[in-house]
């Protein structure tokens, strides 16, 4: 038995479960990704992941501008598809999820019921979290609430990265995404409930305001900021110089210690690291990043910035 399947995504993340749906012995008859974005210097139309994916598959692409355009959803019924598919995209309407006589399940890259909303990965990594994994569920009228269908787990190493993270999920649900669809074309496959929790853990979308490493915490929840917000959006230490002069530098490759060099915010720089004073303990951070230059490691900046020793950070931007 194979489903006819309508698939929809954006971003990298999206495209290995396509490409797992594409080698199985389901059929993928149309992709609805977003339409082209301005992107670059040039601000050149550039086309999603999931488009370049499906375009290389000559698959038939939808790119609505609104998911309740009336032309779209006549398109998505004459697929007649049995299964909607989505992996990293929009909010879908009533009207389109309903849709299809199986229904439509989404991969989210979290253990369900924790870090439902749109940054799961970084949110896990942020908190510090040991173990995380892959949901897919039946899409309903809320966000990420909907009955479960299977899950995957996983550890989260201590050093890693959201960057690092996010690749293994992807590898993790892609299997999982096909083996949903064969569970519930057979109908051996039915959804859960979701425990309830009273304090759920959340992942909301990330803001500038996130970005910021909390010096005045202890060196552990600044490290896991600095690890959950590479390589994307970058975390942020705020500078000071001699003359008063406020930089936002942009950090990676961090570590923490037990330690005391002075006040919040002290610098110690060390052959190829900078110890920055937490409220508790030291964070340890092997690249920076200027405004307008490429990241570098410690000993490469410091080399370049003769004034490097007169810096303080700013516990509290």
């Amino acid at each position: 038995m194979k489903a006819r399947i309508v698939y929809m995504g954006t971003p990298e993340f999206a495209v290995a479960p396509l490409e797992a749906l594409i080698q199985s012995q389901h059929e993928v008859v149309a992709v609805v990704t977003v339409p082209d974005r301005q992107a670059g210097r040039g601000r050149k139309p550039t086309p999603s992941a999931v488009k370049v994916c499906a375009e290389k598959h000559n698959l038939p692409i939808l790119q609505p501008e609104k998911l309740r355009d009336e032309q779209f959803q006549a398109e998505l019924v004459s697929y007649n598809a049995d299964l909607f598919v989505v992996v990293a995209f929009r909010m879908l309407p009533t009207s389109v999820w309903s849709m299809p006589k199986l229904g439509t399940f989404n991969l989210h890259a979290s253990l369900l019921p924790d870090y439902r909303g749109a940054a799961p990965i970084h949110w896990a990594v942020i908190n510090g979290e040991e173990k995380t994994g892959v949901t897919t569920f039946l899409i309903d009228e809320e966000i990420d609430t909907g009955n479960i269908l299977l899950q995957a787990e996983t550890s989260i190493g201590a050093n890693e990265t959201t960057g690092e993270l996010y690749h293994r999920l992807m590898d993790l649900g892609s299997p999982l995404v096909v083996e949903t669809v064969d569970g519930l074309l057979s109908g051996k496959l039915e959804g859960k409930t979701q425990k309830h929790v009273d304090s759920p853990k959340n992942a909301p979308k990330l803001f500038r305001e996130h970005q910021y490493v909390p010096l005045n915490d202890i060196a552990e929840a600044a490290h896991n900021r600095v690890r959950g917000l590479t390589p994307f959006p970058a975390p942020l230490i705020v500078l000071e110089t001699s003359s008063g002069e406020r930089i936002e530098a942009k950090v990676a490759n961090s570590t923490y210690e037990e330690g005391q060099i002075g006040e919040c915010g002290t610098l110690e720089w060390r052959k190829n690291e900078l110890a920055i004073q937490c409220k508790s303990g030291l964070l340890i951070l092997g690249e920076i990043q200027w405004p307008g230059k490429k990241k570098m490691g410690v000993a490469d900046f410091k080399n370049g910035y003769t004034e490097y020793s007169e810096l303080k950070a700013l516990c509290t931007p």
